[in-house]
């Protein structure tokens, strides 16, 4: 092998409703990355139990982030959509990768420090190896590329470190066996079964905050509904918000140094950014001086605009659950094929016993 086919992966956690963050931050540009490369598109059922292990209706929580996903514009004839869950092997793996991940590594993660907070005695173990269970969902695949919020960027360092280490344990094997690519590390070669898998970062928007305070993300966890723009909001839902989303009273600057300390403004002007597929700077040019009783229609109306037809959409798409059930069966049975040739050649470079 010669190198690693481009392909991209990620995954949304079945965990609430999606609101305009998860969709500027993410499945916007899972749309956009379909147009350029293979992808493979999972919702991680098993993730959602780190957070909460008893849920409601998982299953049509499961359903609605697929909804999303197809109603944004995602082809799952073209791509792969499934819940991770059909797929055994991500379990697999992650156990492996638990052995390959050092405790030292796992303890350095914030996001599992912010969860856990205080009480890190009483939270679950699966909190704590999340990291692993990512990374596994990543490698199962070979995947090069992944679309990550700036949350997700040390969980994506940590699959790069176990994707080094497992390649580094296992060099002399995996070119044994004629699966690897060789790969400079350092100064030295090593033959590589896993990529060194890169980040999609960027874009205006990549980080949306709440409506309601500028200084925390937008959350679907924020018990005031007006800090979030939901993917199922209706056109008058969404105005209403906008209208109300908390400011400071001078006007828009005309550069963008000038949204420093200002993070209202700036989240508002990343927004309209995110939505009309321009740059802030842009945003600014065409508003820059006005106050914000002129950029809050506009900006409600662009949302309103860009977000009513795929609520629309996903409300439809959700009422044909057999639909959406078939989707991700189609899905679950192609990723299934490929994760299983990945486990058949981990399982030779291990040394595991397998027909």
């Amino acid at each position: 092998m010669s190198a690693f086919k481009s392909l991209v992966f990620s995954g949304v956690q079945p965990t609430g409703n999606l609101h305009l963050g998860n969709y500027l931050g993410a499945i916007k540009k899972f749309v956009a990355l379909q147009e350029q490369s293979d992808c493979i598109y999972c919702v991680v059922d098993l993730h959602s139990l780190t957070a909460q292990l008893v849920h409601k209706n998982l299953g049509d929580e499961t359903r609605s982030i697929t909804a999303a996903f197809l109603a944004s514009g995602i082809d799952p004839k073209k791509h792969i959509v499934f819940n991770q869950s059909r797929v055994m092997q991500h379990a697999e793996l992650a156990w492996i990768f638990n052995c390959v991940a050092r405790i030292g590594w796992m303890n350095k993660m914030t996001q599992f420090k912010d969860k856990a907070g205080k009480d890190r005695e009483n939270a679950s173990l699966g909190l704590l190896a999340y990291p692993s269970l990512m990374a596994a969902d990543i490698l199962l695949y070979r995947a090069t590329h992944v679309p990550v919020g700036e949350d997700q960027k040390q969980h994506l360092e940590l699959t790069r470190d176990i994707a080094q280490k497992f390649n580094n344990d296992f060099s002399e094997k995996i070119a044994a066996l004629g699966v690897g690519v060789k790969m400079q590390v350092g100064e030295e070669t090593v033959n590589g079964y896993f990529p060194i898998t890169e980040p999609v970062i960027g874009g205006p928007a990549a980080r949306i905050m709440s409506l309601r305070d500028g200084s925390k993300k937008m959350s679907k966890s924020d018990p005031s509904d007006l800090s979030r723009i939901n993917l199922t909001d209706d056109a008058d839902t969404i105005s209403k918000k906008i209208r109300k989303a908390k400011t400071d009273p001078e006007a828009l600057p005309s550069e963008v140094d000038g949204l420093e300390r200002r993070p209202e403004a700036e989240n508002l002007v990343g927004i309209y950014a995110g939505l009309a597929e321009i740059s802030k700077e842009d945003v600014l040019r065409e508003y820059g001086g006005q106050q914000f009783s002129v950029f809050k229609p506009a900006l409600a109306d662009l949302a309103v605009e860009k977000l009513a037809p795929i609520a629309a959409e996903m409300r439809r798409i959700e009422g044909d659950r057999a639909y959406v059930d078939a989707v991700l069966k189609d899905g679950g049975d192609q990723a299934r094929a490929i994760a299983e040739g990945t486990m058949k050649t981990v399982r030779d470079i291990i040394g595991l016993l397998q027909d």
